[in-house]
């Protein structure tokens, strides 16, 4: 492993200071990013312990909407009251994550963050990695990739964004708020995260220094339907094979509006908004949501191994909208 200076921060101000510095990294939980140090996929000169910063607060926000901390767990997330009565397609995707130990680790701000399990990525012993080394290549193109993303890849990455969090959050339309030395800004969450194009070491679009403060969530839909359903290889403790977030608004048995994000199959959250434009109008039937899921992997680019995924994540969406809509 390599080595380290620790500094815990007592305020906001005193983290950014102390961030600013080249080679900083900001810890919270640490499930992830413990674990990569330990393995030298991460080698950050300075980890900045942020655990006594007042980040952790879940609030209502005026007009109705919801400000989650980004030190707030996953699990007093999951079973914050608002966000159960609210957002239960929140609570559902951080629920079917990791384990219930982790979960009293994890925080919010640290699951926006997290990194790809591409074995090429975590195993410092195999060269090609063009996230982990940039300029060495892909070795996941060419060797195996049943894991791997069929959306949103390039010939740099096909890595996975393994969070099930992100992918309710993209269906919410969530705002990532930050601060960092040029001070606050504000995020909308399709674009906080990147797609690999020629830069697959940078998974999100965070500035060099800027520390997760919170993640708000727009107000509930009046009467909204959703549901998270993931696919995986056991029933606990897995990453996504496919998983679909999705959000409806119904008049009886037709859709009015709809939200809908993939996740298991691209390099990060996917918002499948073809198929959130074909739905309205339509009914809950299987025949009518197949076509509207179909939209959402039409620029899929399977590997040798993965091709299932194609159809797996439409699966997904079609049995999202129906468990959703109250359809057997």
């Amino acid at each position: 492993m390599h080595a380290f200076t620790y500094t815990r921060a007592a305020d906001v101000g005193g983290a950014l200071q102390a961030g600013a510095a080249q080679g900083s990294a900001y810890l919270g939980g640490g499930t992830n990013l413990l674990d990569l140090i330990k393995g030298d996929v991460a080698q950050p000169l300075r980890l900045v312990d942020i655990n006594r910063l007042p980040l952790a607060q879940i609030r209502e926000l005026p007009g109705g909407g919801l400000s989650i901390g980004a030190l707030a767990r996953n699990s007093d997330t999951a079973n914050h009251a608002l966000v159960r009565q609210r957002y239960p397609v929140l609570s559902e995707a951080l629920l079917s994550g990791a384990s219930p130990q982790l979960r009293n680790m994890a925080t919010i701000g640290g699951n926006l963050m997290q990194r790809t399990r591409c074995p090429y990525f975590t195993d410092v012993g195999f060269a090609m990695c063009n996230k982990r080394n940039p300029g060495s290549g892909c070795g996941a193109l060419q060797g195996r990739n049943r894991m791997h993303a069929v959306l949103g890849g390039s010939e740099q990455c096909v890595a996975v964004n393994p969070s099930d969090m992100n992918v309710a959050l993209a269906a919410l339309d969530a705002t990532v708020l930050l601060r960092g030395p040029q001070g606050e800004r504000r995020v909308a969450l399709a674009e906080f995260h990147r797609v690999p194009g020629n830069s697959p070491e940078l998974d999100t679009n965070l500035l060099p220094g800027e520390l997760i403060t919170a993640v708000e969530l727009p107000p509930a839909w009046p009467n909204a339907r959703s549901r998270y359903i993931k696919v995986r290889d056991r029933a606990s403790y897995a990453f996504a094979l496919a998983s679909a977030a999705v959000l409806l608004d119904l008049d009886g048995q037709t859709i009015r509006a709809a939200r809908v994000a993939l996740g298991g199959v691209a390099t990060k959250p996917w918002r499948a908004t073809a198929t959130e434009r074909a739905l309205p109008g339509r009914r809950l039937d299987e025949g009518s949501l197949r076509a509207a899921a179909a939209l959402a992997v039409r620029e899929a680019h399977p590997l040798r191994e993965n091709a299932f995924k194609v159809e797996l994540a439409q699966r997904a969406i079609v049995r999202a909208l129906r468990e959703a809509g109250g359809v057997a």
